[in-house]
């Protein structure tokens, strides 16, 4: 653990004499922590703290975030710095490596990406499998899962090589992935990727392109793809980034791992809440609807949400939001849409929500899927896609996490506790005397 023990803390076991010094860790930022490992042993105790809101799970050096004041980090550098300089592959390189590359490395990098784009040409028979009205989603769990079939020369997740060719392989053929299951469930052709394209327009290109016509990728879309993927790209221990850590910890292979994050994501309370924006401002209809709509909000008796407001960590404004909303009206002006009935019903939402003391005082801020859904929305994405979008945007963060938890000398596998509320022990009733 990178984390120094400079203080304790003792927990004394009341009408006992036991107690338990508890080493106190403190990081390069954030909040210090008590190691709590010792605790049973000591005092015959564990903890409860469901959703693990206040436990660290584990020692990690890639992303922060400081919810109050809505800091969000990659390996130490603002997220506003690296939306507005970088792009996604140099930021890639970043999270898995620990430093931004050299001119020669990020091409290097990029080769490396570039090489395996392509897909196993059996995978496409693989398709054939799922209905034509499946979930995205569904398709990306089912394919990335069955990777480590087609892939099987590079599983041994304790040789730094295979370790890193997995990671090159996830990131180069996700894109690839996502945009043949949009295919498959539209009916059109497979469109195979061009490497003489950057990640995100090859994406556009896999996902907008058909065969019949020359499809050019316009460059403020890409540009507005490839900095969705970098706000997306990791966000410390969340649901799915904790799922991938999880499966890994049993030794499993890093495409199931990643499997396992895309179901995780798949959750409307995790990666389908850009989905959930865009049906509430629907539901509303229109700005004079809106005090009605937070009324309802207000009541506790009403079961209506202001989706993409309120975050599990930033009690702040996410900054994430603060980016995304500019690239929205870059994108929308691109387009020639001048009067977006959905972003000007989430503007004056937003400006709304942000001067009543309810939800000032609750610190429901704007996340960003607030602004994502009616982004994604503009360039042509189907909802059903936009969970499908963050797996793509997500899986380097995924694989960066699950290989600095393979490196870590003090992983252990995952094995949380609990607390029993069911029956004690009693016996066996035969049938006919139940």
């Amino acid at each position: 653990m990178s984390g120094t023990a400079k203080r304790t803390v003792t927990l004394t076991l009341d009408g006992s004499n036991k107690s338990s010094t508890l080493p106190l860790l403190d990081g390069t930022i954030g909040p210090p922590v008590a190691d709590i490992r010792k605790i049973y042993g000591d005092l015959g105790i564990f903890t409860y703290d469901p959703g693990y809101g206040a436990t660290a799970a584990c020692d990690s050096k890639i992303t922060y975030i400081d919810g109050d004041q809505g800091v969000l980090l990659y390996r130490g550098y603002p997220i506003e710095q690296l939306a507005e300089h970088s792009n996604f592959l140099e930021v890639a390189y970043l999270l898995l490596n620990g430093e931004l590359p050299k001119p020669a490395e990020l091409v290097e990098f990029q080769k490396g990406v570039t090489h395996h784009t392509m897909l196993h040409e059996q995978l496409r028979s693989f398709y054939n499998g799922f209905r034509r009205d499946a979930h995205p989603m569904a398709v990306m769990c089912g394919v990335v899962g069955a990777l480590s079939a087609f892939y099987h020369d590079s599983l041994n997740i304790y040789d730094p090589d295979h370790r890193r060719i997995s990671a090159f392989r996830l990131i180069a053929k996700v894109p690839t992935i996502a945009a043949w299951a949009h295919k498959y469930t539209v009916g059109q052709p497979f469109m195979y990727p061009r490497n003489d394209l950057g990640y995100a327009e090859n994406f556009l290109y896999m996902f907008h392109g058909v065969p019949a016509e020359e499809y050019k990728v316009n460059p403020i879309l890409a540009r507005a793809m490839d900095l969705i993927m970098i706000l997306h790209a990791d966000h410390e221990q969340n649901a799915s980034t904790s799922t991938v850590r999880l499966a890994g910890s049993t030794g499993a292979n890093p495409f199931a791992c990643i499997a396992a994050g895309i179901a995780s994501l798949w959750g409307p309370a995790h990666g389908g809440a850009n989905e959930a924006v865009l049906k509430m401002l629907a539901e509303i209809g229109h700005v004079k609807n809106i005090p009605a709509f937070l009324a309802d909000v207000k009541d506790r008796n009403n079961h209506a949400k202001l989706m993409g407001f309120g975050h599990r960590v930033y009690k702040n404004y996410d900054p994430r939001a603060k980016i995304i909303q500019k690239a929205c009206h870059d994108v929308l002006g691109e387009l020639g849409i001048k009067d977006d009935p959905l972003l000007d019903l989430a503007l004056e939402l937003e400006k709304i929500a942000l001067n009543d003391k309810y939800f000032v005082d609750r610190k429901l801020y704007p996340n960003v899927d607030f602004y994502s859904g009616i982004i994604l929305k503009a360039m042509g994405f189907p909802t059903s896609m936009f969970t499908a979008l963050f797996a793509v945007s997500r899986t380097v963060g995924w694989i960066s996490q699950w290989a600095e938890m393979i490196e870590d000398p003090e992983q252990r596998i995952g094995r949380p506790r609990q607390i029993y509320t069911g029956p004690t022990q009693r016996d066996y009733i035969p049938p006919g005397q139940r």
